[in-house]
């Protein structure tokens, strides 16, 4: 846990395909002030326009987390804040020339090297966290997701899918930069076989391949690599909701507990979230010491 806010010491950058738009995409991050928080900026448009990495411009859930704002997007942003939000990286802009964030190799991984190369810096300003007073619940459908009071960010997620390679995985973690690194950010996307060729066939995952995601058939693993983690089709699944929960806007010291959801529901429960604000406060780690006996010398700048 980190006491003041972060940032890149420099800006980096990559290219590489949007995975629904086949485009070609040139990304760069770069450093940003105290407060900033995280901003994506369409340098292929008139006037560069930005929008913030924030739950209430979030435009689409149905394939991947979409944001949008005066009639253009930023699409499929979950797996590089899911990096930002694992390595605790508060403030940074996102400038892309096209409206898909790159697939690269369907984890977090490259974007995690990417981050790691330009090395992260403390800032003066305070970290601020949502701290979970008591619990919040949203379950429809078979899906869930509850979040609990908690001193540190914590996730356990339980997944289900009828093939003979998933059934149901479930994985908990505490959520660090080292733990996120070594243990999420490797973890790539997945999808069914028959899937993604409807996909194709209606014009969607252009740039899918197996470079970028790890196909299921029947009953094995078409990837010639095979899969990274056992239990890989799980922390992927994390790997999202850490993408998609960062939205809150600012970090959370609470346990979710999350069942079969993914971005769509994930994006309602950040609604009920809000929407129950007696349930949760907002304080920097300052201001919370005593309550959950933290030792602020303890704790990694």
């Amino acid at each position: 846990m980190h006491l003041h806010q972060r940032t890149l010491r420099k800006a980096v950058s990559c290219k590489g395909v949007g995975v629904h738009s086949g485009k070609e995409v040139n990304l760069t991050i770069k450093p940003a002030p105290i407060n900033h928080g995280i901003k994506f900026v369409r340098t292929d448009l008139p006037d560069n326009p930005g929008i913030s990495a924030h739950f209430n411009a979030v435009v689409d859930t149905s394939l991947a987390t979409v944001i949008g704002h005066d009639g253009f997007i930023v699409s499929t942003i979950e797996h590089i804040m899911a990096t930002f939000a694992g390595l605790s990286v508060d403030n940074a802009i996102v400038e892309l020339d096209s409206y898909e964030v790159p697939i690269m190799d369907g984890s977090a991984a490259p974007f995690t090297s990417l981050i790691r190369s330009a090395g992260i810096t403390a800032q003066t300003g305070p970290k601020c966290f949502f701290v979970v007073k008591e619990p919040i619940t949203l379950e429809e459908n078979g899906k869930s997701v509850t979040i609990y009071p908690d001193s540190t960010f914590r996730i356990t997620y339980t997944i289900a899918f009828d093939h003979p390679l998933i059934k149901e995985q479930s994985y908990t973690l505490e959520v660090s930069d080292n733990v996120f690194e070594n243990e999420i950010s490797g973890a790539r996307t997945f999808g069914f076989l028959h899937e993604i060729e409807y996909l194709k066939r209606y014009g969607f995952a252009r740039g899918g391949s197996l470079d970028n995601a790890v196909v299921l058939g029947p009953d094995n693993v078409i990837n010639e690599d095979g899969l990274r983690y056992p239990d890989e089709f799980v922390r992927h699944k994390i790997l999202d909701s850490l993408g998609d929960f960062s939205l809150l806007g600012m970090p959370v010291l609470g346990h979710f507990v999350v069942h079969k959801s993914g971005h769509a529901f994930n994006h309602l429960f950040i609604k009920k979230f809000f929407a129950q604000k007696g349930s949760w406060d907002t304080f920097t780690i300052y201001d919370i010491s005593d309550q959950y006996n933290f030792q602020p010398e303890a704790i990694a700048v």
